[in-house]
């Protein structure tokens, strides 16, 4: 009689991974599969990526069945999708074990909601799921996690797998933007292909599609626009409003432009490289349009800081600049404070993830939301641009 041949590590891995390849649900995700190397090592207790490539422990292989080993490999693989260890390397400057748990709830619930018919792919004993997630961003469940953790609390116990996130940050500059191509293109071949052979469309996928617009020159026009006052005309500089339509007008100057307010969330996520960016951006576009001040208000469930910056001293915004905050986030506090200042502002641009405890808030000025890794965030008022901390 022919004994049966167990399989190894790796023949397990390999054949996981063209199961996933081969099933209706996932064929989207084939480019993003076949992103990176992929290995059995016996140094990694569990699984590991760097979001490019993937390490899987020998013997953790041996203790899961093939619908385990399905589930896990899927869960790495959207680590990669999402760009997770790039997106979210400063949630992970706050609180590295907050930061791990809070990406692998996001990808756990997406992966079980999917395989809860078939059983296809199954969650390991130790994976992290909880439905008070659903629905919710990364950040916005790295929020809740951070608030409520214990302040003793450090263990990073849970969950299914490693975070290279030294090995991710470790990738220059010219590697991350590569990656970022990379995946993009993974992303879009796989969409092409499962739209040819009638798969079910991944919304998140089709998110991931959308085109990216640079918010820097949305910055731009918003303020140039807002702050262009109309004291006299001039034929030098055209009305770009009417261009399209083959007609010349006269632009509005203005001599005299007035305050601009930045009001900033600082309730937890936004990380200072994130921030710096951002006002580095402001002030050059303020070097241009001159405006009479620059304020900055750091917000989270109240004006915890009010800077106010005149003309000649922009030069040190960014440098001077301390930013103060925590708690939780309503930015109904800065309408509100700025009633009660009597601080009327040519216009208001806030920056914030958008997960906020209440309103949009009430204005009285032109605002425009630049709002931070959560494109779920629509606001009722205003202006709004969405802002990928990658591509800060």
């Amino acid at each position: 009689m022919l004994q049966r041949r167990e399989l190894t590590a790796e023949q397990r891995l390999d054949k996981a991974v063209m199961q996933i390849m081969a099933h209706p649900r996932y064929i989207a995700l084939c480019g993003i599969l076949m992103l990176g190397e992929r290995s059995v090592v016996d140094t990694t207790p569990t699984a590991c990526t760097n979001g490019r490539d993937e390490w899987y422990g020998r013997e953790f292989i041996a203790s899961l069945t093939d619908p385990e080993l399905r589930f896990v490999i899927l869960h790495e693989c959207y680590h990669k999708m999402y760009r997770h260890l790039i997106t979210w390397k400063n949630l992970w400057a706050v609180d590295p074990m907050s930061a791990n748990k809070a990406m692998d709830f996001v990808n756990n619930i997406k992966i079980y909601d999917d395989n809860k018919c078939d059983g296809f792919a199954i969650m390991p004993k130790g994976g992290l799921l909880d439905e008070q997630y659903r629905h919710m961003g990364t950040a916005q469940v790295f929020n809740l996690i951070h608030k409520d953790k214990d302040e003793d609390e450090d263990d990073d116990s849970g969950g299914m797998d490693e975070h290279d996130w030294e090995g991710a940050q470790a990738l220059s500059d010219e590697e991350q933007r590569e990656l970022s191509r990379e995946v993009d293109a993974a992303i879009r071949a796989g969409s092409m292909t499962a739209s040819k052979v009638g798969a079910t469309e991944d919304l998140d996928l089709e998110e991931l599609l959308q085109p990216q617009v640079d918010w820097r020159e949305v910055l731009r026009e918003f303020i140039s626009t807002t702050c262009a006052g109309n004291d006299y005309s001039t034929w030098a500089r055209p009305n770009r409003r009417f261009m399209s339509q083959g007609v010349y007008m006269p632009s509005g100057v203005s001599e005299q432009v007035g305050e601009l307010v930045i009001a900033i969330d600082t309730s937890g996520s936004i990380a200072r490289a994130d921030l710096t960016a951002f006002l580095s951006e402001v002030k050059a576009i303020c070097d241009a349009v001159h405006p009479d001040s620059v304020r900055l208000l750091y917000w989270g469930h109240e004006v915890a800081g009010d800077e106010s910056y005149a003309a000649h001293e922009l030069d040190q915004l960014v440098k001077s600049t301390k930013p103060i905050g925590g708690g939780g986030t309503d930015v109904n506090c800065v309408s509100e404070y700025m009633d009660k200042k009597g601080i009327n502002p040519q216009a208001c641009i806030v920056l914030t993830d958008g997960y906020l405890a209440g309103s949009w808030g009430s204005w009285t000025c032109p605002v425009l939301w630049t709002i931070l890794d959560n494109k779920r965030a629509v606001p009722d008022t205003g202006t709004v641009i969405h802002i990928k901390s990658g591509d800060m």
